[in-house]
């Protein structure tokens, strides 16, 4: 394990967590921007578009079609990364996790502050009664899901068009801003507001996990230009020689 992370993580008992989605990847959730990312393929209408608000709404049809295609992963387990920010968080070492992925595999993995930037696939709404509906609903249902009063039933994800819900995005700026240690890891900083959070620490403690450069490799106290995953099982194996050293 790299030992300045080792003594970063040892040094400091309030840390938070960002990730992107390279934090997933391992899990068998692709990427957006990658040679292998969901908007490489070859798509007759860009994904952005159609992961708009507005072309929810014209074309709920094309929508969910590609949604339930591209984004929804209901057999995808917790890896390395999940797994060591629960135990990091279950030692009283990890305030939060911020993410920008609408995965659930953080609270799979036990994690319990997850600030979801851009929403989750596992609340749904309808529009028209507002009554909510589980992932089982978007799953099952052959193509637009609808709700028992006819409304179209909407993911609580947030879409091009979109802004973050308000209340989630200032409790991660009042984490970042008063932490020990931040963490950034599979993300490659590029989309905003979420990529602007790091702007509000202030310690120096800033570590970036990424298989590639990023804007704000500069600024950091530490780059890893790693596998967030191999990194991660470094640090689940660290957690666990201290425990047996402790016990």
């Amino acid at each position: 394990m790299n030992s300045e992370l080792k003594s970063m993580i040892q040094e400091s008992n309030n840390i938070v967590f960002f990730g992107g989605a390279g934090v997933s990847t391992e899990s068998g959730i692709p990427d957006f921007r990658s040679a292998e990312g969901i908007y490489n393929g070859d798509y007759y209408i860009s994904p952005e578009t159609i992961l708009s608000h507005d072309f929810f709404f014209e074309n709920p049809k094309e929508f969910y079609k590609f949604y339930k295609e591209k984004l929804l992963y209901p057999d995808a387990k917790p890896n390395k990364a999940h797994l060591a920010l629960a135990k990091l968080e279950k030692e009283g070492k990890l305030s939060a996790v911020i993410t920008q992925n609408i995965d659930c595999l953080h609270e799979q993995a036990g994690s319990k502050n997850v600030l979801k930037l851009h929403g989750t696939i596992d609340k749904n709404i309808c529009l028209k009664c507002h009554k909510r509906y589980g992932l089982d609903t978007v799953l099952n249902a052959d193509c637009v899901p609808y709700c028992d009063c006819g409304g179209v039933i909407k993911p609580e994800v947030v879409l091009y068009g979109e802004n973050l819900n308000t209340d989630t995005l200032q409790k991660a700026v009042h984490y970042i801003a008063n932490v020990d240690m931040l963490i950034v890891g599979g993300t490659s900083l590029v989309v905003y507001p979420a990529a602007g959070l790091i702007d509000y620490y202030r310690g120096n403690k800033l570590v970036l996990i990424n298989k590639t450069a990023t804007s704000a490799d500069k600024r950091a106290n530490l780059v890893i230009n790693e596998s967030i995953g191999k990194v991660f099982d470094e640090i689940l194996i660290f957690l666990d020689t201290r425990r047996l050293k402790d016990a």
